[in-house]
């Protein structure tokens, strides 16, 4: 996290419920919404609303989707003016061209200080409105070639899973939408609120954005000993224990080669960096749910002192473990 998104977290987790739209195109896939609408507009009983999660599309109606039935959209593009976020999940005319009153509504909504959002082949809007000119960005894996292509102004990162600037965030196809909507509701109001939805969800709680998209290249099946599953499961158990990276090899049986090079094929980082996340992602959640002393933080995640917690805090986030508690202490 930024400093900017940081203090724009903050911002958000004070005031009023924010305001999420997802701008729709005709046809419509159901799983590029629905990722966004589950994320952001599913009222959870046990959780704190914090979203308003609207539609809307350049000809509002019905508007058909790309299994069949329509969606009835009652918004048009005037929506935009009051959005926090505006999504686009999606886009099936890819290569085609986009109206320009849709192009010049991302980039008013950009302007006025809204987050804009693709998912999957959205990417190719955002890159149309001139928005992602001279940054990194990911689509589908099909499509990074053609993004490349059309618009080589822009950073394309073909194997990640999102990319995240703040202001303006890119998702690879299908399940990635999920794992980037997961990401900013992370970024707005903190780890343990982004836990329980994916909890609801029956999801793991975060994928960095750098884990692979897919295995570049094709492999033989892996057996059933080859996951790293069991390891990681043991290792996030014991984050206070001094586990190296030989310590991790030695509990697969492996050698610290062999597992680097799984864990490269398989979460596309090393064991030392998953570690590192996995550690931060630990403070994260105490710093938001307990009153502990930064210390003893430091020392229940496995970080040893608070010092090397504080450095190695704000690496990952721009920010301080105490100005993070201030902002994200759990009041649910």
């Amino acid at each position: 996290m930024t400093a900017t998104a940081t203090a724009t977290a903050t911002a958000n987790a004070a005031t009023a419920v924010h305001r999420v739209t997802a701008l729709l195109s005709p046809p419509q896939s159901p799983f590029e919404l629905a990722s966004a609408a589950e994320v952001f507009g599913t009222v959870r009983p046990d959780l704190p609303v914090h979203y308003d999660f609207r539609i809307c599309a350049l000809a509002p109606g019905p508007l058909p989707t790309t299994v069949g039935w329509p969606v009835l959209v009652t918004d048009g593009l005037d929506a935009l003016s009051a959005a926090d976020t505006v999504i686009v999940p999606g886009w099936q005319q890819i290569g085609g061209p986009v109206p320009d009153e849709v192009t010049d509504a991302l980039r008013a909504a950009h302007r006025r200080g809204a987050r804009i959002v693709s998912i999957c082949t959205g990417a190719f809007v955002l890159a149309r409105a001139g928005l992602l000119d001279g940054r990194s960005a990911t689509t589908h894996w099909r499509r990074t070639g053609q993004l490349a292509a059309e618009f080589p102004e822009v950073r394309v990162e073909a194997d990640v899973l999102y990319v995240d600037h703040g202001d303006v965030a890119t998702s690879a196809g299908t399940g990635a939408g999920i794992d980037l909507c997961l990401h900013l509701v992370r970024t707005d109001h903190g780890a343990a609120y982004a836990a329980e939805i994916a909890r609801s969800m029956v999801l793991p709680p975060h994928r960095e954005g750098s884990q692979l998209q897919y295995a570049s290249r094709p492999v033989p099946a892996a057996r059933a000993d080859d996951s790293l599953a069991p390891l990681l499961e043991w290792a996030s158990a014991r984050l206070g224990e001094d586990l190296t990276v030989d310590r991790l090899a030695d509990r697969a049986g492996l050698s610290a080669r062999t597992l680097a090079r799984r864990f490269a094929e398989q979460l596309g980082t090393s064991p030392g960096q998953w570690l590192l996340a996995r550690r931060i992602d630990a403070a994260r959640a105490l710093l938001e749910r307990t009153d502990l002393p930064v210390e003893a933080v430091a020392t229940r995640v496995g970080l040893a002192s608070a010092v090397n917690l504080r450095r190695r805090f704000r690496t990952a986030t721009g920010t301080t473990p105490g100005a993070y508690r201030r902002a994200f202490a759990w009041r649910g």
